[in-house]
């Protein structure tokens, strides 16, 4: 009979294995998109994808199910996967180290990792409480809903207009200065990216087992105890979740942010100076229409490292092992 530490052994075994199966496939792909790419056929590269996962699946299941499915998935991994490959490869290192030396450029990728950062902060803010309320349901839930999920399929630039009818000039808060302003960009940034915070947050809560709730009530915790202690606290990973998808998607707003704060004035903390400039993907795309597709790229290319960087740090920093839910 196997003891609690030979079942960790084996299940640790097994975590070796396949961390060791999935990095020998990881550098078989690059080897073979690097070969590929040397010979300038990257369409060899996009077959021999497909055909490994389908060999891969064959060695590692050998039902006919699974080739099949992930046969026809792989065909998208390499829709989503190939360019992204090429963008990388085709990049012109002496050209990236130009850009990457450039203050302009440092400007604009503070501005957008910082400018998300607000977005995704306030779309939790308010998002979280409302997340608990739809959890829980109320008279009208359908409308709210509603509500929530249009900047999902309001067209970008639709959305940059309404901002600006509804906090514009004339708008409901004449007080405040929308258009060109960081108030202006962080409300367009909000206004698409909040949906992602409110529906993860909600299905976290929907997820919690009810009689927690009441056990806590019973032993003579009240509403806002219960939250705190409780509720709050179990869902957790599903606030976390829906803060770093508002961000990423923040960070790749162009309408929106293009209609109602084309440029910006903000505070720049490394030089310790009020600064003008774009967010990136504006950046990005006046890059591609004064400079051409190979400046553009590089610029792209330091923008995506970031955000990719930053994207792992916090998915390090809240796996399981790292963020846990329960009552303190």
């Amino acid at each position: 009979m196997a003891t609690g530490t030979d079942t960790d052994t084996l299940f640790g075994r097994e975590a070796v294995s396949r961390r060791s199966l999935v990095a020998t496939f990881i550098a078989v792909q690059v080897a073979a998109f690097a070969a590929a790419y040397s010979y300038g056929r990257p369409t060899w590269y996009a077959y021999f994808m497909v055909g490994s996962v389908a060999v891969t699946a064959y060695v590692l299941d050998g039902s006919p199910f699974t080739v099949a499915t992930a046969t026809v998935g792989s065909l998208l991994v390499v829709a989503l996967g190939l360019p992204l490959f090429m963008f990388v490869a085709r990049q012109s290192p002496s050209l990236v180290a130009e850009k990457a030396l450039d203050p302009g450029v440092h400007r604009v990728l503070y501005l957008g990792v910082y400018g998300p950062l607000l977005a995704a902060l306030v779309s939790l803010l308010l998002g979280v409480p409302l997340a608990h309320l739809l959890a829980e349901g109320f008279p009208g839930q359908q409308f709210v809903e509603s509500l929530v999920d249009l900047p999902l399929v309001v067209p970008h630039s639709v959305a940059g207009i309404i901002i600006l009818f509804g906090f514009g000039q004339g708008g409901a808060f004449p007080q405040i200065s929308v258009l060109g302003s960081m108030v202006g960009m962080v409300l367009a940034m909000t206004f698409v990216a909040a949906p992602y915070a409110v529906n993860t947050t909600r299905e976290s809560f929907e997820t919690i087992d009810d009689r927690l709730s009441y056990a806590s009530r019973v032993h003579g915790a009240n509403q806002w105890e219960t939250f705190r202690r409780v509720t709050a606290p179990l869902a957790v990973r599903g606030m976390i979740t829906g803060g770093v998808l508002a961000w990423a998607r923040a960070v790749s707003e162009f309408g929106a942010v293009a209609v109602v704060a084309y440029s910006v004035q903000f505070f720049y903390a490394p030089a310790g100076e009020r600064v003008t400039a774009q967010h990136a993907p504006v950046f990005v795309y006046n890059t591609y229409l004064q400079g051409g597709l190979g400046e553009s790229g590089a610029v792209a290319f330091l923008l995506l490292g970031v955000s990719a960087l930053i994207f792992l740090v916090v998915r390090y920093l809240t796996d399981d092992d790292s963020v846990t839910g329960g009552m303190p």
